[in-house]
């Protein structure tokens, strides 16, 4: 579902190029709802200080663009109307304005420029089919094969392989927990970002062990990863990230941030300690920090971590000592500014 309440973007203009991207993010069956301007507009007219014909005219394109997307009116009531995409495009006109895109990957998101085409659903076999295949209800989809899987439209991803990334994960969370002492603190994390989500396991091992976390799936945009979807059919939400580049949120946004093999990735890409600034900046003072690495990289990491007066150390991989990849702990430390010039005053005199 995408809703949108007052956001006064106007998605009857540009050959509704707005809607067109809302239609390209909903899943098959989808839904997408408006509430205000110029919904209702019989009622508030006066107070919006525009005019009846304006405001009808107004609705009367919205209405149009929906149409034109195949889109069905499933109701208007209030101040909120409520549209539904269609399951599949069996029923849509191949010689249709705005036409089907050709060849645009429904994928792409980062730095894509929008066009003022429709995204072609998967082919189905039957109208009354959920182009793509239908997801199962929550939470059975958390753990459930994804179609995109099922498809293979992901490289390399099996149904198979998936099952053994999702038990994989739920070891390792169940390791993070004998490590991590602040697990144990009811309420400590609930806002968590995992930088290299990969099919969303870390996040679906801690919603499966009732943990009561929001987890903000971030894929790369390295190495043209198609994943995103996978884990949006998993129930999860995600987005695209650069990590040589800042992240669109406010400081201090992050309970818990989990990188799993993100300096590797990154690697004679961008410098580390540009990614751990970027990441004390959206991190909460006192909040934890997850980092998977071979230990070489680890111990670079570290130092760099602990100049950032990060309260860190490393401990061993869930499968024991042996293995070379290993596991930072991080601690954001509470200070100020002042406190640390104090600090430097302090020691310049002695």
């Amino acid at each position: 579902m995408a809703h949108c309440s007052r956001c006064l973007i106007p998605w009857q203009l540009y050959d509704g190029l707005y809607l067109i991207e809302v239609d390209r993010v909903l899943r098959p069956g989808g839904y997408w709802i408006l509430s205000g301007p110029p919904i209702n507009w019989k009622k508030y007219w006066k107070g919006w200080e525009r005019t009846k014909e304006d405001l009808n005219a107004e609705q009367q394109a919205i209405e149009a663009v929906a149409r034109s997307l195949c889109w069905t009116k499933v109701k208007e009531a209030g101040d909120i109307a409520v549209w539904q995409k269609p399951y599949n495009h069996a029923g849509c006109k191949a010689s249709k304005s705005p036409p089907f895109c050709s060849r645009k990957n429904p994928d792409a998101a980062w730095y894509d420029k929008m066009e003022a085409c429709i995204t072609p659903l998967p082919e189905v076999s039957s109208a009354r089919d959920v182009a793509g295949g239908a997801v199962k209800k929550w939470p059975q989809r958390l753990t459930a094969v994804p179609p995109r899987v099922s498809r293979g439209t992901i490289k390399g991803v099996t149904a198979r392989s998936f099952a053994q990334d999702t038990a994989l994960w739920r070891k390792r969370v169940r390791h993070y927990k004998s490590v991590i002492s602040q697990f144990e603190q009811k309420g400590r994390y609930r806002n968590v970002l995992d930088m290299n989500a990969r099919l969303g396991g870390f996040a679906a091992a801690l919603a499966s062990a009732g943990d009561p976390l929001w987890v903000m799936n971030m894929v790369p945009t390295v190495g043209n990863t198609t994943t995103l979807g996978a884990i949006y059919e998993r129930g999860l939400i995600g987005s695209y990230q650069d990590w040589c580049e800042g992240m669109s949120t406010y400081p201090r946004t992050y309970d818990l941030i989990h990188a799993d093999s993100v300096f590797t990735l990154y690697r004679n890409r961008c410098q580390m300690d540009r990614i751990l600034l970027e990441m004390d900046r959206i991190l909460r003072p006192r909040g934890t920090v997850i980092i998977r690495e071979d230990v070489d990289l680890l111990v670079k990491v570290k130092s760099l971590a602990d100049g950032m007066r990060w309260e860190s150390q490393i401990v061993d991989h869930e499968d024991g000592p042996l293995v070379r990849e290993k596991i930072l702990l991080v601690v954001k430390t509470y200070w100020t500014a002042h406190e640390a010039m104090t600090k430097i005053s302090s020691r310049t005199v002695k």
